[in-house]
């Protein structure tokens, strides 16, 4: 058996690539060169070209024919349409930026995606109303089109080795470089949905294994536990054995590390039901084992200080201008303490208690 996987290199592809290898699999991979990683065994043939354009895809695969194409990277519709009547299977990766409210939660009544969010919640529908999700919709229209018979995933946001915008890194350079008062925007309490790389490649191999279960499916996919982002602070803290506080910043003044929050102050929380009951998915790496690999992993091959990765995170880990930040924001909450204490006093619950039966109120007059 053949198959074709384009990407390969990428934070999921090494798992994808190995497993199919286990299963009997003659792989290919597809991708630019720009990278190889050590993961790739050498068995793996590489074709390197250009996967965005129909021009370059057609030169580079030429009149090859496969049993399985998985497309995780490129311009997933015009894959699909080169690869039509040239493979038995095939499995498409995506994005959650599909959905209406993702990048503009105002879209909707009230405000903010449903949570959870299932496949069949409101995707943006026209490129007036934001472009690069509509582009990733019709992408999905695109791919089912060409292949009906096509399992179709959504992925969210991938951690794991090779991320090229790896969020963790805000927060573990901070703690290597003895930063102990960690800003995040809300509390950190916003929830959005990660993915271990590992666990997301099982999801795919799971449709691959289940053809006629996933055929003409789109699936929501992540990790079975999601963390908040003070949670996954925490894990990363407990791996590196640091000791740290949470400062607790509206988002708009959490410049250091909003890129944390996906979404802004909204949760983006997808549902994951579907996968669960159609192919049986569960996480096979659990959460916190999986953020402590990916943090132990950045550890040992660290992005450059001020280079490409840092650029493309926004984060410019200024720690002046955050200390200045801290310390007028706790001034600030400090001198308003008065106000927001007005009102407050020893709580006791609404409902009557009382203590002598026969009374129409207790002794709290309720």
């Amino acid at each position: 058996m053949r198959a074709l996987v384009v990407g390969g290199t990428g934070p999921t592809g090494p798992f994808i690539v190995n497993r199919l290898r286990d299963r009997g699999y003659r792989v290919t991979i597809f991708h630019r060169g720009t990278h190889e990683v050590p993961e790739i065994p050498s068995d793996v043939e590489h074709i390197h070209g250009d996967p965005h354009f129909r021009k370059t895809i057609d030169e580079a695969i030429g009149t090859r024919t496969f049993d399985l194409v998985v497309a995780t990277y490129g311009r997933i519709r015009h894959i699909a349409e080169a690869m039509v009547g040239r493979t038995g299977q095939f499995v498409a990766v995506g994005g959650f930026a599909t959905y209406r409210g993702f990048i503009s939660p105002g879209d909707l009544h009230p405000a903010g995606l449903p949570v959870p969010v299932r496949e069949d919640a409101a995707l943006v529908a026209t490129e007036e109303e934001q472009r690069f999700s509509w582009l990733m919709a019709s992408t999905e229209e695109a791919v089912m089109e060409a292949h009906p018979d096509a399992a179709l995933f959504r992925y969210p946001y991938v951690y794991g080795p090779y991320q090229i915008v790896p969020r963790e890194w805000c927060v573990i350079r901070r703690l290597l470089d003895g930063r102990r008062q960690i800003i995040l925007p809300d509390g950190g309490l916003t929830l959005v949905t990660h993915g271990y790389a590992e666990n997301l490649a099982h999801g795919v191999m799971l449709a691959v294994d289940q053809p006629e279960a996933a055929a003409g499916q789109i699936y929501n996919c992540g990790d079975d536990r999601q963390l908040s982002l003070a949670q996954i602070v925490e894990v990363i803290a407990h791996t590196l054995e640091r000791e740290f506080e949470i400062v607790s910043m509206p988002h708009a003044l959490a410049f250091s590390t909003r890129v944390l929050a996906l979404g802004g102050s909204h949760h983006t929380h997808l549902d994951l039901t579907k996968i669960r009951n159609q192919l049986g998915y569960s996480d096979i790496v659990p959460v916190e084992e999986a953020l402590a690999r990916t943090t132990r992993w950045y550890v040992e091959h660290s992005p450059k200080p001020g280079g490409e990765i840092e650029e493309r995170l926004g984060d410019p880990f200024d720690y002046a201008a955050e200390d200045a930040l801290i310390g007028r924001f706790q001034a600030a909450m400090t001198e308003l303490a008065p106000l927001a204490d007005r009102g407050s006093g020893l709580y006791h619950h609404p409902y009557p208690h009382p203590t002598q039966a026969g009374l129409s109120r207790d002794h709290r007059n309720r």
